[in-house]
């Protein structure tokens, strides 16, 4: 199983003066979902080279046995320094396309072309898109093959405007992914903040928060066992 993992290069948090960027468990929790499972795991990023992390997410209080392991992973941290500019990735060459969280996908990873295009081309070749957390606001632009917002219609979770309001970052945001999915069409569906919860339509399977992230990359894992 090749396995792509496609993070974001955004860095600033708006006008705030803060640092953004992915969420740690959201790509350690997962990697080693799609690792244990024997998968080839390839990183790539809009820009390419080190993605940036959320500060955040790297607070002692953050830490999980997933995110000390990848701490500890050499490979990991190599791989993760040279991700691939997502531009010279060909999502044909993928069983699977994970993406991470973190609030930094609102704004570069939702408005990129090459992003939308390895959804939308992915999905259509019937396989699976693994979305957690933040990252299913990178479906904002994406469309099914009649032109429709790609989610109409379809059951998805991602965070809660709840969890955003609990982060004190709803004025600072681009657009809640909450109200997005929602205006878009989808069949939103959560759990209780910052609790595990995901779910799966066909090949689309979302998650709500960091908590969900090693569910989603496990049915992102049995999906891609079904192909």
């Amino acid at each position: 199983m090749k396995v792509l993992i496609v993070l974001t290069s955004h860095d600033q948090l708006g006008d705030t003066g803060r640092k953004t960027g992915f969420w740690l468990e959201e790509l350690a929790a997962p990697y080693y979902v799609f690792a244990d499972a024997g998968a080839e795991i390839t990183l790539a990023s809009p820009q390419g080279g080190q993605p940036p992390l959320d500060p955040s997410s790297d607070a002692p209080d953050a830490q999980t046995d997933a995110t000390r392991r990848f701490r500890a992973d050499a490979a990991a941290n190599t791989a993760l320094a040279a991700t691939h500019r997502l531009a010279d990735v060909n999502g044909e060459n993928f069983d699977a396309i994970f993406y991470p969280g973190g609030h930094g996908p609102l704004w570069d990873l939702a408005n990129d072309r090459q992003s939308t295009a390895l959804i939308e081309g992915t999905l259509a070749a019937g396989k699976p898109v693994g979305l957690v957390c933040h990252a299913p606001g990178v479906l904002k632009n994406a469309h099914a093959p009649d032109g429709a917002p790609l989610v109409r219609g379809l059951r998805v979770a991602g965070f809660t405007n709840g969890e955003e309001a609990a982060v004190g970052l709803t004025d600072v945001v681009p657009f809640l992914v909450e109200d997005m999915l929602k205006a878009s069409g989808g069949i939103y569906s959560k759990g209780p903040d910052f609790a595990p919860y995901a779910v799966a339509d066909g090949m689309l399977i979302t998650g709500q928060n960091p908590a969900s992230s090693a569910e989603v990359a496990e049915m992102v894992v049995a999906a891609a066992e079904r192909q």
